[in-house]
């Protein structure tokens, strides 16, 4: 089983269910979902609810076993079944090394698109759960620290956090069109944004919704 943590924003809902279906649709393996409400878990602030609560994925876990958490705002192209084959118990995690300056000063909503270091590291993350280095992760510490020092992955060892490639977190209107991406990242704004529907790399995105609203009679 494949247990995947999914960021779940309200204002995009149907970025999350479309994220979903397209894990569904190319998925050799069985797969659990785990939306991440906030809540009761998430601190305030941020530009999404789930910003900083993707921390507390090992302790949701038990601190057992492996995890994948993905940002809402993806459509995955590839059998998800890959990545989950590319986990190596030498790491805490594994993650898409960025390393850009973003072109858009604002994003969706409005928000703020800063830069920093190791910036979008966080957006995708295939998490050891069960490694030594994570068990520090709980609510208590979340709340207690920087912002930066969680997706800076600042409790860590630079030995101790393994690399993915780029094509699993391709970052759209960052990067250039890729059709060879495995997941795309619509991080700036998701296509369920009237701003961003005709975006690059869009069309994806627009596959996958079709997708998930596809009846028996459609």
């Amino acid at each position: 089983m494949i247990d995947i943590v999914v960021g779940f924003d309200q204002r995009e809902a149907v970025a999350y269910h479309t994220f979903c279906q397209s894990v569904i649709d190319n998925c050799s393996e069985p797969v659990r979902f785990t939306p991440l409400v906030a809540h009761n878990v998430e601190r305030k602030g941020g530009s999404n609810d789930f910003i900083y609560s993707r921390f507390l994925v090992p302790n949701l876990m038990g601190y057992r076993g492996w995890a994948i958490f993905a940002d809402g705002d993806m459509v995955c192209r590839e059998d998800i079944a890959r990545l989950w084959e590319m986990r190596d118990d030498r790491y805490a995690v594994q993650v898409a090394q960025h390393d850009y300056q973003t072109k858009h000063p604002r994003k969706y909503l409005g928000n703020k698109n800063e830069n920093y270091p190791r910036k979008n590291w966080s957006s995708l993350i295939l998490w050891n759960c069960a490694h030594i280095a994570n068990r520090c992760l709980d609510k208590q510490t979340i709340d207690a620290v920087e912002g930066s020092f969680l997706h800076r992955f600042g409790w860590l060892n630079e030995s101790e956090i393994g690399e993915l490639p780029l094509t699993w977190n391709w970052l759209a209107m960052e990067y250039p069109g890729n059709d060879n991406a495995q997941i795309v990242h619509y991080t700036i704004g998701t296509p369920c944004f009237a701003t961003y529907q005709n975006c690059d790399m869009s069309q994806y995105w627009w596959l996958s919704y079709k997708r998930m609203n596809q009846g028996v009679d459609d």
